[in-house]
């Protein structure tokens, strides 16, 4: 699986304390989402956000370290833009800001006012145009 890093994951050593096997694909942009700020650094809508795509088929120890199953970050796939021979999507994974103490709001939807964090990230991935883009990388 592919997966788009932010933060620290964005550095190999930290990876292999993780995961025992991957490889980093290469930089990529990731759209309408921005980077904020917390206990752990998060993601909240607009902007766009510098990181790294990430492949490994050790998805679950990275839904553990990022404490996916406590409710602590969400995994979501969103569209993939690069070369033909990628997947289509990729993973990011969206950390809660009431929990990580990170200035971020998501929009309610108008249908739901007592939805929670989950929902509202799901309901704005459905409305916005968010997606990854595998940057190239600068030729000398």
């Amino acid at each position: 699986m592919d997966v788009f890093v932010y933060g620290i994951l964005t550095e190999p050593e930290r990876v292999a304390e993780v995961l025992d096997s991957f490889v980093f694909v290469g930089p990529a942009t990731l759209t309408g989402l921005r980077l904020v700020e917390g206990r752990y650094p998060t993601l909240a809508p607009g902007g766009q956000t510098a990181g790294r795509l990430l492949r490994t088929d050790e998805v679950a120890a990275l839904d553990e370290y990022e404490g996916v199953e406590d409710g602590l970050y969400l995994r979501e796939n969103v569209p993939l833009d690069a070369p033909e021979g990628h997947p289509d999507r990729a993973a990011v994974y969206v950390g809660d800001p009431d929990r990580l103490d990170a200035d971020a709001t998501w929009p309610d939807d108008s249908a739901n006012r007592d939805q929670g964090f989950a929902e509202g990230v799901e309901a704005y991935l459905e409305r916005a145009d968010v997606r990854v883009r595998l940057t190239p990388e600068n030729t000398v």
